[in-house]
């Protein structure tokens, strides 16, 4: 079966691809060639810390025993800020859980530091959020303009979607170079006047992937983004910066380490199951 879906996935290669290109794939490259501004960082010396956060949830017999955590540390190993919850329950809205976390890890880091990063996107902390926690991250950001939020992928389409873009902005930008750089900043006010994005793609080394950076506000210019990527350059491996890699290592809870909580709760007992938990 997989062998048949295979072989006419190498037969119809060039059609799919056609559909994902589209018809104004060209023009497209062409006004990404436009946006992209070269530029090789160097280093600049900044204390940074990279703030994250994981959850994991094991269900049996209707009851769920579920654990978040989000994490604080700097480039050098020092963990600033070590955050975690668990509990039993039912249908808990866990990513919301983690993401309080990593607001209250980052309002607890932004004067201990140079610059905080936030894994991920505040897009998405703004569409999914009640206006107390919205507040509480622009309260957050704006303490010392010293917090960006940066994801490794995005599936965001508003820079080309004018030209009938059908990928990501950031499948034009990898097509058209593989300098350093970045592209030209892009503003968005949907949320408020109060919580305008400004985002760039930007590539750290030559030949490594792009990542996107986030800032809340519309008072960034070019000499902005230079001065956050010779930050960020100095703390960085393969063009990522090495905070959020451990940040992501440090918190991330896994099947087995949850199966240990099962375990030392007793809770296989207490609950007279037979079933393998985790």
């Amino acid at each position: 079966m997989l062998n048949t879906v295979y072989k006419d996935a190498i037969i119809n290669r060039e059609k799919m691809l056609s559909i994902l290109k589209g018809p104004k794939f060209e023009q497209i490259l062409q006004k990404a060639k436009e946006n992209w501004v070269e530029f090789m960082p160097v280093k600049e010396e900044a204390v940074t810390a990279g703030i994250d956060s994981s959850f994991n949830n094991t269900k049996f017999q209707g009851i769920e025993l579920w654990a978040t955590t989000a994490v604080s540390i700097k480039s050098d190993g020092e963990i600033l800020v070590d955050l975690h919850k668990s509990g039993l329950g039912s249908d808990t809205d866990l990513s919301r859980i983690a993401s309080k976390m990593e607001i209250e890890a980052c309002e607890k880091t932004v004067d201990m530091v140079d610059l905080v990063l936030m894994d991920g996107s505040l897009h998405s902390q703004f569409m999914t959020r009640q206006s107390s926690l919205d507040s509480l991250v622009v309260k957050t950001m704006k303490k010392r303009n010293n917090v960006i939020f940066i994801a490794k992928t995005s599936n965001t389409k508003k820079q080309f979607e004018n030209l009938g873009s059908l990928a990501g902005d950031i499948f034009y930008y990898n097509h058209v170079t593989n300098n350093s750089g970045f592209s030209k900043i892009f503003v968005e006010k949907k949320y408020g006047a109060d919580k305008v994005i400004s985002s760039t793609f930007v590539r750290l080394s030559d030949s490594t992937p792009i990542i996107k950076l986030e800032f809340l506000g519309d008072q960034y210019d070019e000499n902005d983004i230079k001065s956050a990527m010779n930050r960020l350059y100095k703390n960085s491996v393969g063009g990522y910066p090495y905070a959020l890699k451990l940040a992501h290592n440090n918190c991330k809870i896994s099947d087995k380490e949850l199966a240990k909580m099962v375990s030392l709760l007793g809770l296989g007992n207490e609950i007279g199951s037979r079933e393998v938990l985790g």
